[in-house]
């Protein structure tokens, strides 16, 4: 608006809290030309991406965004968003390569890599979370790695990694930086071969004495001194460069830091959000981060479309995206989720961060309940295929919400189109957020796109039946387990397969090698693991085998739907094997009164040949009669074997389940798990010889002592446990016992070291004394003097 005149001047005047930069300004007053920074965002702008330092603010508008939503979703009042939602400082290196925090003004960078420590005030930790966020400046250099752009992003990595933050990369690059030697570009002289026809070539390229006297000095170029010509010439063998950062340099560092990103991986969470585009280094380092944001107009490739035109010798690529968009990274896998603009991505990276703890090793990020745990799951899976995501997430039916598994709105799937028979994605139970991995039940097509730089090549749709793994949902499967335990989250499995695709293209495409990824995923598992089979489900011979429980017994747990199925086979395929034609016979003969008779008739010797012909007609006529319902009746046979009553005699599987009341039991479970894995996490750490075993022997016996024996019982009710578990007395009791246990394990290891090598024990013992207070030192002399043992030969002596 314009406020009331002045002396014949109105002022711009702004009616929001916050006072734009037009705010006071007079309305005739110049139009400003661009400053520094708006010439830098309008390059950014102008190569549709975000100016580095405007992140920030996208962040914290992107934290404001959170926070509605938060307040929204659980019906909270406006009074619990926080006045500041982003606090930050610049990571940057010093003179010694160090790094340290500053505050600086925007754009004063002198590399194209930028690097924050960022505090997010967020829902689940409203006191803030740390993250490290690293980016490129797209607008420095056009964003390619230079050394010391390696550096910066080398100990901002490392950085997260001892302190055990996220890590955040924003990846906008140019790939490694090329370069010449500028100050020998524009002194080299040619020798060519006939100087009046340079098109037949040339000799050389060579220096003249004075040229090379003012840069030897700078020791950019190596030259063999040479008399040619009449005249004397420094011949050039090697251009080294005055600056560095022009060569080979630029790629050992980009080496560098793709190892670190495959450390910090493992180390620590890791996510990218890719915008306008991502090159050479840059696409591998977000591969390696893993976790993929990827904005529609960018793309990721490892070279650009002219580069490989000019190979090709032909116009085949027309852009970077046709190469590494969405349309390829995100069916591919490796992009995970896709955003139309950077701050739907940056909002993205918050949604995935609320389902991660604070920092490696912390508790997770229980949220409140706002979705009763004991209500019951409304949605029935069907014999028929259907949406597993309604089994998970709900779905509303002629405007009416009919609640799944989960709590309402929690669920997010990430690698939607990439390898559509398996589902994966985060959602809450109870507010503790979880790793979900379901199966597809429906065909899905799958699409292989043309080459166009093969004219052979053509687009292929193939499709892939539900309940199957094939090469690609055998592999997401795998990557989806990698990623839940690096992000410490408990993992459920609504396991619903009947198998492999084992056919020759499927084998041929490695199905048995990412089959194999998945026990390897499960065997390095350290959170919990539910295995379920939701109902009318069926888990099978190769199915079974790389989810059940005994590749991992410390975490994993396995349970079956009342309405499910297991076994080596499916019904019909067992009958082929072990109940053959000759055995359904048999059975008819067994059962059937009409037929045994038939078949006694015609096993008399003493019958004329007309006779026996017909009664040979008679007994096949009545088996074509009883095959159909005896084959039934094998299938149902077999089918018995596979029920999951059978799997709990055998002790496959801890117990069947209901599932309409399968929410509130898995909310209890995962709960105590959660619980008794941070006990067993602290007695580890007390004693590192403890085994699963003995830790889990120590909680019961725990327990029991704290409620009686008469209520010994309860320790297999999963409430009762984690009422234990949670109670702050318990907890101090807990922590009592641990603190003896720790004690012993050092006593023991002490003890281990004297009797292994008594003079190093000594020797420790003596420096261990010297090192205590006076106070501490009287009373090991007297505990020395009261545990020695009286020698009559010392005793003598001292008389």
């Amino acid at each position: 608006g314009i406020n009331a005149e002045y002396g014949g001047i109105s002022y711009l005047s702004s009616f929001e809290e916050v006072q734009g930069p037009m705010h006071g300004i007079a309305v005739n007053a110049p139009y400003l030309t661009r400053d520094f920074l708006q010439q830098k965002r309008c390059s950014a702008q102008l190569m549709e991406t975000t100016y580095v330092y405007d992140f920030p603010d996208m962040f914290r508008e992107a934290c404001k965004t959170t926070w509605i939503l938060h307040v929204k979703q659980h019906n909270l009042p406006k009074s619990v968003i926080p006045k500041e939602f982003v606090r930050f400082t610049e990571l940057v290196l010093d003179s010694h390569d160090n790094l340290i925090e500053i505050h600086r003004v925007p754009g004063q960078n002198d590399t194209g890599m930028i690097a924050w420590k960022m505090t997010l005030f967020v829902p689940e930790y409203p006191e803030g979370r740390d993250v490290i966020v690293i980016a490129n400046d797209i607008t420095f250099k056009i964003g390619t790695f230079g050394p010391k752009e390696d550096r910066l992003f080398m100990k901002a990595s490392e950085f997260s990694r001892a302190h055990k933050l996220p890590r955040i990369y924003l990846s906008v690059n140019s790939g490694a930086r090329i370069g010449l030697a500028d100050e020998i570009k524009t002194m080299f002289r040619v020798c060519w071969l006939d100087s009046k026809h340079p098109d037949k070539g040339f000799k050389y390229l060579y220096l003249t004495p004075a040229d090379y006297k003012t840069i030897s000095s700078k020791n950019s170029v190596q030259a063999e001194l040479i008399e040619d010509e009449g005249e004397t010439r420094y011949k050039i063998t090697t251009i080294i460069g005055e600056k560095d950062g022009i060569g080979v340099e630029n790629l050992q560092g980009s080496g560098m830091i793709a190892g670190e990103t495959s450390r910090a991986y493992d180390d620590v969470f890791t996510i990218s959000l890719v915008t306008c585009r991502s090159v050479g280094i840059g696409s591998y380092l977000v591969r390696l981060g893993q976790r993929v944001v990827q904005v529609d107009n960018s793309c990721i490739i490892l070279t650009g479309a002219s580069a490989l035109n000019m190979v090709l010798g032909r116009q085949v690529y027309t852009s970077n995206t046709q190469l590494g968009g969405t349309q390829i990274m995100y069916n591919n896998g490796v992009s995970h989720l896709t955003v139309k603009d950077d701050i739907s991505g940056v909002i993205k990276i918050f949604q995935w961060l609320s389902y991660i703890p604070k920092y490696k090793g912390a508790s997770l990020p229980i949220g409140p309940q706002t979705d009763p745990v004991s209500r019951p799951i409304e949605y029935m899976p069907s014999k028929a295929p259907y949406d597993p995501r309604n089994m998970v997430a709900g779905t509303v039916v002629d405007g009416t919400w009919i609640s799944g598994f989960f709590d309402k709105g929690s669920w997010v799937e990430c690698l939607n189109n990439w390898a559509k028979t398996v589902i994966t994605g985060r959602a809450r139970l109870g507010g503790i957020p979880m790793g979900v991995i379901c199966t597809e039940t429906r065909s899905v097509e799958c699409e292989d796109p043309a080459d166009p730089a093969n004219l052979d090549t053509e687009t292929k749709i193939t499709q892939q039946a539900g309940q199957v793994w094939f090469p690609d949902s055998a592999y997401k499967t795998a990557q989806a387990i990698k990623d839940f335990n690096r992000e410490e989250l408990p993992l459920i499995i609504f396991a619903n397969w009947r198998g492999f695709s084992g056919g020759m293209r499927d084998m041929y495409g490695e199905i048995l090698k990412y089959g194999a990824y998945i026990v390897d995923g499960l065997v390095e598992y350290k959170q919990p693991v539910f295995v379920y089979i939701p109902p009318y489900g069926e888990l099978r011979g190769g199915a079974w085998v790389v989810v059940d429980p005994k590749i991992n017994p410390d975490v994993m747990e396995m349970y079956a739907d009342k309405d499910s199925r297991g076994g080596v086979l499916e019904p019909e395929g067992t009958v082929t094997v072990q109940f053959k034609q000759k055995d359904i016979v048999q059975t008819m003969k067994r059962i059937d009164p009409l037929y045994n008779e038939l078949f006694k008739k015609n096993s008399q010797d003493d019958i004329p040949h007309e006779e026996r012909k017909k009664r040979v007609s008679e007994l096949r006529n009545r088996e074509a009669y009883l095959m159909p319902a005896y084959h039934m009746i094998s299938t149902t046979f077999a089918d018995l074997h596979d029920t999951p009553q059978r799997m709990v005699a055998k002790g496959v599987v801890q117990e069947t389940l209901e599932w309409r009341t399968a929410r509130e039991f898995f909310y209890w479970r995962v709960k105590r798990r959660i619980l008794e894995f941070d006990v067993k996490k602290k007695l580890k750490a007390a004693n590192k010889k403890l085994n699963h075993g003995q830790m889990l022997s120590m909680l019961r016996r725990w327990f029991i002592e704290a409620k009686g024996p008469v209520q010994n019982y309860l320790w297999d009710e999963d409430k009762a446990v984690v009422a234990w578990l949670s109670d702050p007395e318990e907890q101090q009791s807990i922590s009592d016992n641990i603190k003896i246990i720790q004690k012993d394990a050092l006593i023991q290891k002490i003890d281990s070291l004297a009797s292994s090598n008594e003079e190093s024990a000594l020797e420790a013992v003596i420096g261990l004394l010297q090192k205590m207070p006076p106070r501490q030192q009287g009373e090991v002399k007297k505990l020395l003097e009261s545990l020695v043992t009286k020698d009559p030969e010392i005793e003598d002596i001292k008389e």
